[in-house]
């Protein structure tokens, strides 16, 4: 959830020609990855909430990338922090992945 409102912050100065773009893609891969951790957690049985966790990474994955090609065209400056974060996720969400898939 931290994640998601970082990002709507940074993404508050991308330019206006980029609403319907990178903005809003970013945007909704960052709220993908909870809303899958979620909904997987809603889901019956391990098997079910694991497949939604890795599409959760997958988000996840489209977040960093984005953020790099933000600052590969100098709409931000540091993702540095955003990295930090990302990486922690990847690896609560690898746990947690190999935690309910253990038999």
């Amino acid at each position: 959830m931290t994640l998601v409102t970082q990002i709507y912050k940074i993404t508050e100065d991308f330019p206006k020609h980029e609403i319907y773009g990178l903005t809003s893609q970013i945007r909704r891969a960052a709220v993908s990855i909870a809303s899958n951790i979620a909904e997987g957690a809603g889901r019956k049985g391990n098997k079910e909430f694991s497949r939604f966790l890795y599409i959760a990474l997958g988000s996840l994955s489209e977040v960093e990338t984005q953020l790099e090609i933000s600052q590969r065209l100098n709409y931000i400056s540091h993702i540095e922090d955003e990295n930090k974060r990302i990486y922690f996720i990847r690896n609560m969400l690898a746990n947690l992945i190999k935690s309910i898939n253990k038999p």
